[in-house]
Formats: C-alpha cells, sequence, structure tokens
C-alpha cells in the first residue's frame, strides 16, 4: 500500500511534464493573475476534490442519476468561460465578487476570489484527461466495477496531491513573477484580460473536444513522451502492489464473492459440447481465461492439465475461456490447433467478443475463477504463480473425503526479465527507436543502428506498421536490446506460405525457424539472464510480428 501511495503520488508530479497538461496550461496560468492570492489555494483545492470523486465516483453518478457525463464536462467547461469571462472584463468580476460575498455571508474582500478558484478547480478536475499510466489505469477499472476500497482513494488522493503541487508553484511562480517586475505590475490588469481572452478561448477548445484531438495528435508524433513519463510505474514492484490492491480479500478465506454469471450462449465450445454454470451445479467449476499466444498462460496450462486429471472424477470442472488479444486469434481453426499442441483436455469456450470477460469483470490473462456447488463465486487468482494455494483452494470446495491431500508438484517459472511485454502495432508501440517516427498502415523504409539502449526496439528494411502488428517485407530485419533468459515473439504468416526467419545473438547466427501457423514462437533460451542484442531477419518476408514477451 505505502509504495501505491509513493508511486502515485511521484506520477502525479510527473504530470505536469506530460503532452496531457498543456491543453490546462492557459487556464493554469491564469489562476496566477490577479491580486488575490489565495485564488491558486482555492484552486488545487478545487482540483483534489474534484478529480479525485470524477475518477472514483463519476461512473456511479452517472448510473445512478442517469446524468450524462458530457452534461458534466460542459458544465465545468461553462464555469472555465465565465471565469474567463470575468477575467477579461473586470465590471462582471465585481458584479461577482459581491453576489459570492453576500451568499456566503462573508466579510473579508478576498474570500470571493478563494472561492472562485474552487469552482476553476473543481472545472479543471472534470474536464482534464491524464495520460494514464498503471497505476491510475487500475485504479479507474476497480471504480467502473464498483470495486474500489479505501486503499484506492487514498491513492486517487496521492495522484491528485502530486498533481496539484506543480500546479500550485505555477501559478504562484506567474503571480510572483507579474509583481516583482516593475512593467508587469504597472500592466498587470492588461495582462488579466489577456489571460481571461486565452481563458475563454480555451474553454471553447475544450467544448469542441479540440484538447482530446491535440493530445492524440502529440502522443502519435511523439510516442516517447506519453510512455517514457509512465514507465517507471511499470515495475515488478509495482504489478505486485497493484494485484494485491485488486484481489484484496480474495485468498484461502474463500469468501462469498457473489452469483458467477452464467456463460454466454450461443458461443463456440471446443473440446466439449456447449455447457451452462447452472448444469454443474454440485460440482466445482475453475474458469481460467486465457489466450493461446500468451506465454503466461501458456506456462498456467500444465497446472491446469494435472488439476483436470487429479479433480475430474472427484467434481471438479476446469472451463477455458478464450479471450483472443489479436485478430487472428478469434479464428477457431488456430484455437483448435493451440489446444492440440497443448494437449488442452478440458472444455473451452471461445468468447471472442469479449462477452464472459465483460460478464466477470475480469482484466488479466491468465485469470482463475473458482465456483462452488452452489455457483458462488468463493476464489479469484490473476497472472501466473500460487498454484499451491489455487490447489488448496480446490480442494477446499471439492470437500470430500476421497480428495487426495497432496499437491501437484511441478516446476514453477522463475521470471528473470527486466524487458516489458513489447507490442509491434501502433496501438501500442513504446520504445521505437528507428528512424522515421512510426507511419500508419504504409510501406516505409526503416533505418536503425546498434547503439540504441535496453528494451529499446526497432526496424530495418521495409515495413508496414498496422494497428495490432508490423509487416515485414523481404531483407528486413527486427532488433532489440533485451535483458531477459527467454525470448519469446508471437508471430503469423502470411496466407499461403511458410517463410523461414534467422535468428541472431550478439551478431551471431543462433537459429532458423519457419513460420507455419499464427502462434507464439520461442526464439532464446538461455543458462542465466542477461542483456543481449537481438537481431531477427526475414529473408523472403511475409511475416507479421505481433508482441514480444521475455522470462
Amino acid at each position: 500500500m505505502f509504495i501505491l501511495l509513493v508511486f502515485s503520488f511521484l506520477a502525479g508530479i510527473v504530470t505536469i511534464l506530460s503532452p496531457c497538461i498543456l491543453p490546462l496550461l492557459p487556464i493554469i496560468l491564469a489562476g496566477g493573475t490577479g491580486n488575490n492570492r489565495r485564488r491558486p489555494l482555492g484552486i488545487v483545492l478545487g482540483f483534489v476534490l474534484s478529480f479525485t470523486l470524477a475518477t472514483l465516483g463519476l461512473s456511479a453518478l452517472v448510473k445512478a442519476t442517469g446524468i450524462s457525463a458530457n452534461l458534466l464536462r460542459n458544465l465545468a467547461i461553462l464555469i472555465l468561460f465565465v471565469f474567463g469571462l470575468f477575467s477579461t472584463f473586470p465590471s462582471l468580476k465585481n458584479i461577482w465578487e459581491r453576489l459570492t460575498a453576500k451568499f456566503a455571508s462573508i466579510r473579508t474582500p478576498t474570500h470571493p476570489g478563494f472561492l472562485g478558484g474552487i469552482l476553476i478547480g473543481v472545472s479543471l478536475g472534470i474536464v482534464w484527461t491524464p495520460c494514464v499510466g498503471p497505476i491510475l489505469a487500475s485504479i479507474i477499472t476497480l471504480a467502473a466495477s464498483s470495486s474500489l476500497s479505501f486503499g484506492s482513494i487514498f491513492i486517487t488522493l496521492a495522484y491528485s496531491l502530486g498533481t496539484a503541487i506543480p500546479l500550485f508553484f505555477i501559478m504562484q511562480g506567474s503571480s510572483i513573477f507579474i509583481t516583482r517586475l516593475a512593467w508587469l505590475k504597472k500592466n498587470s490588469a492588461r495582462i488579466q484580460q489577456s489571460f481571461g481572452l486565452l481563458m475563454i478561448f480555451t474553454s471553447l477548445l475544450l467544448l469542441f473536444q479540440v484538447d482530446r484531438r491535440f493530445q492524440a495528435y502529440i502522443l502519435d508524433k511523439f510516442p516517447k513522451w506519453g510512455t517514457g513519463l509512465t514507465n517507471f510505474e511499470d515495475t515488478e514492484l509495482v504489478r505486485t502492489n497493484l494485484i494485491n490492491l485488486n484481489t484484496k480479500g480474495e485468498t484461502m478465506n474463500l469468501k462469498n464473492h457473489g452469483s458467477a454469471p452464467e456463460i454466454t450462449p450461443g458461443l463456440n465450445w471446443l473440446n466439449s459440447p456447449p455447457l451452462t454454470l447452472q448444469e454443474q451445479r454440485g460440482k466445482v467449476v475453475l474458469l481460467d481465461f486465457w489466450t493461446y499466444s500468451c506465454v503466461n498462460c501458456i506456462r498456467t496450462i500444465p497446472f491446469l492439465k494435472a488439476w483436470d486429471a487429479k479433480y475430474k472424477d472427484q467434481g471438479l470442472v476446469i472451463i477455458g475461456v478464450h479471450s483472443p488479444e489479436f485478430e487472428f486469434e478469434k479464428d477457431p481453426k488456430n484455437v483448435s490447433a493451440a489446444i492440440r499442441d497443448f494437449g488442452v483436455p478440458y472444455p473451452v469456450v471461445q468468447d471472442n467478443d469479449f462477452t464472459v470477460w465483460r460478464a466477470y469483470n475480469n482484466r488479466y490473462w491468465p485469470a482463475k475463477y473458482l465456483i462452488d456447488k452452489e455457483g458462488i463465486i468463493r476464489y479469484t487468482h490473476f497472472g501466473e504463480g500460487d498454484y499451491q494455494e489455487t490447489e488448496l483452494a480446490i480442494q477446499s470446495l471439492l470437500d470430500s473425503a476421497e480428495v487426495e491431500k497432496n499437491l501437484v508438484d511441478l516446476p514453477e517459472h522463475t521470471n528473470s526479465t527486466r524487458s516489458p511485454e513489447t507490442y509491434l502495432g501502433y496501438w501500442r508501440l513504446a520504445n521505437f527507436v528507428s528512424s522515421p517516427a512510426p507511419v500508419k498502415d504504409k510501406l516505409v523504409l526503416y533505418q536503425t543502428d546498434s547503439t540504441f539502449g535496453t528494451n529499446g526496439v526497432g526496424l530495418r528494411g521495409n515495413w508496414l506498421i498496422a494497428y495490432q502488428h508490423a509487416e515485414a517485407e523481404s531483407g528486413s530485419s527486427l532488433v532489440y536490446r533485451f535483458d531477459a533468459k527467454e525470448v519469446n515473439l508471437v508471430m503469423r504468416p502470411k496466407p499461403g506460405i511458410t517463410p523461414k526467419v534467422i535468428i541472431y545473438l550478439d551478431e551471431e547466427k543462433l537459429s532458423e525457424l519457419t513460420i507455419t501457423t499464427d502462434k507464439l514462437y520461442n526464439l532464446i533460451n538461455l543458462a542465466s539472464p542477461g542483456n543481449h542484442y537481438l537481431e531477427i531477419k526475414f529473408p523472403e518476408g511475409g511475416v507479421e510480428v505481433y508482441a514480444f514477451t521475455f522470462g
């Protein structure tokens, strides 16, 4: 918990450097103009409260009242527009201050500026869309699923405070700058009016959602700007604490987590005729959300197979819910081939439209939901590992004298990588080191030297970067500097061909592979983890590459 608070606070602070703050800078700078020094404090207070409440409770408010989220955003923009008018036309401002002073029974003339600052801050917190990193993304997901805890509230507050502190210093700095310089001080009224006009203009841009298009444009042209600022959150320490936050209390006490949603009827089933959870009453059901190119899912399969063999006759039913990450994983033939290759013996249902995934509010590959004999979810686990804990939960729910109490003894994978999962389509492409910058959906000649740092990924030769993948032309290559023991790459051949690829490790030829189907290919297995330079050559082209995973 403390780790997440610290990282969330730091993430809020570095937000001031992100492109997502740019559309609001005119309003923030305007907050520092004028003679009222309490206004910046009001803006910060209003921002912290409204952003925290909007992040945690906006979806619940919309559901409960039917009020459109866009209506709330437009109301906030209207408030900003009105304050822009007040700054531009002092006569209107004086009328406002008299009204607020009378309404609040405040005698001190400085307080209306403070109250006005709170209104501006509240509006900013509603209209602002931050560049979301792993921590805030997890909190937003929990809020959407009504799974919030006190920890989530404090973490969001820490992020809001981290963001508010630099904003406060910017506003204070602009105020000091204006009052210290004689010419600026002399013309402070005109400067305030200029910022008022800028505030009005910015409000109109917000109304027509130009800010969102601007953010998208900046992040598209400078992808490292957005991702680089949130990379420090994407560490094993933070990921572990987020999983603990998301699954708090969901351990061996086997709490009642509510009735298990029924599996959507009409889906395609493999290894079995269609099943329903209602038909499985009296049995223990383990739902495993997976996809066949997910290396973490693949490492879980041996345990699932062992549990199926050991407990099937005692009343355990394992159902694999195949929820595809990539488009080609929707093809029943590909899923059937993967089931055959991995030796999966239990039923698998294809959840191509994520209807079952959404019904369980799932967010992970792999994810396990253990359902008791009455149809109640009693245990969940997300990601790899904790196999003994999961098996103990299975034994507890089976609750039979016939169940063997010894546990499955299989080697567990030890993750020794410092290289993250890396996607090669433009939807999530990061750490791209080639020249030119990624061009969407066009065949481009890319160049890359060999001097880039760890976790950089680059292309050489002619490539087409599509939404989910990159397509190699003949004579092209893909380079990556990794820090891991194991390297895997999801690849797919163009229809009708089985091209070869050549693997080079530290500029020495290591092996050749023939790409026969759409799947995860293991490229490298080293005796120990280390920092290495990988190059994959595509002499024939005709290969789509999707994502690197490491171990």
